[in-house]
């Protein structure tokens, strides 16, 4: 847990709340009161973004709260996070969990993405307009990525007015340590004008752990075509780009590659693209 999530964080996980209008309203009033209380927090404004009906019950639903504060050590940086908390309308919990199956609610559900939220950067094949709107988000040396991606953005480049592809680099770097060497080489390669890097880069052939900056950028020069150094990637830009990249996984809950959104709404088979006429 980052230490701005730490600060910003609830104790409490379960409670009823006083009477407001709308649930929405109840959730908002309810933990306005309670971050104000951290003595960490300078401001704090809360807004329930989306609510989320849940499949096994009919009486708890997911509310996807997003917050923007400042802490009282730092209080020209504003931080802006998601969280999702469970409510039935008289009582609130973060963690919700089903006693038939032990699934945990807080690990099903998935903001949606908003229309704003595509970025043009990300945007890999197709045409913004396409009719269906696929977003990835993928780790190049995750072996289940390296089933996924290729072969699905192969099958969607083929259909540029159907499909509007965005990429957004998740590397997994406790698992996978060289992915951050190569999702920021594929970042310069695709600024340099090199095709298809978000489908090569799967055949990149190191070892995952290597930390060897010139080992991994000789693979995937190899692979990819490109002429990528390590100067290149110490541009702040580039750094910057990953970390976008990986800050809206983080709002979306992402934890695991591949990560699969269509037409704005998480695709838990990952092949929802192929069943489009």
């Amino acid at each position: 847990m980052s230490l701005m999530l730490k600060l910003l964080t609830i104790t409490l996980l379960l409670t009823s709340f006083s009477y407001a209008e709308t649930t929405s309203e109840k959730i908002e009033e309810y933990l306005t009161n309670k971050y104000e209380d951290n003595d960490n927090i300078k401001t704090i404004i809360v807004k329930v973004e989306e609510v989320k009906k849940l499949e096994a019950s009919k009486e708890w639903k997911a509310y996807v709260v997003g917050l923007e504060a400042t802490l009282k050590n730092k209080p020209r940086e504003l931080i802006k996070q998601k969280v999702i908390w469970f409510s039935n309308g008289s009582m609130i919990t973060k963690e919700l969990t089903n006693l038939s199956n032990g699934e945990n609610y807080g690990d099903e559900v998935k903001p949606d993405i908003k229309a704003s939220e595509y970025s043009k950067e990300n945007l890999v094949y197709g045409n913004e307009n396409a009719k269906h709107k696929v977003a990835i988000f993928s780790d190049p040396l995750c072996p289940f990525c390296k089933d996924f991606a290729p072969q699905a953005l192969k099958y969607m480049k083929k259909y540029p007015k159907i499909f509007a592809v965005y990429y957004y680099h998740f590397p997994l770097l406790r698992i996978h340590p060289a992915s951050a060497i190569i999702t920021r080489a594929a970042v310069v390669a695709e600024r340099a004008g090199i095709k298809d890097v978000s489908i090569k880069m799967y055949d990149i052939q190191v070892n995952a752990k290597e930390n060897n900056v010139q080992t991994i950028l000789i693979a995937f020069n190899k692979v990819v075509g490109s002429n990528v150094t390590e100067a290149d990637l110490k541009d702040p830009s580039v750094n910057a780009a990953i970390n976008q990249d990986t800050q809206f996984a983080t709002n979306l809950f992402v934890s695991g590659t591949p990560t699969i959104y269509f037409d704005s709404k998480v695709d838990k088979t990952r092949i929802k693209y192929k069943t489009v006429k």
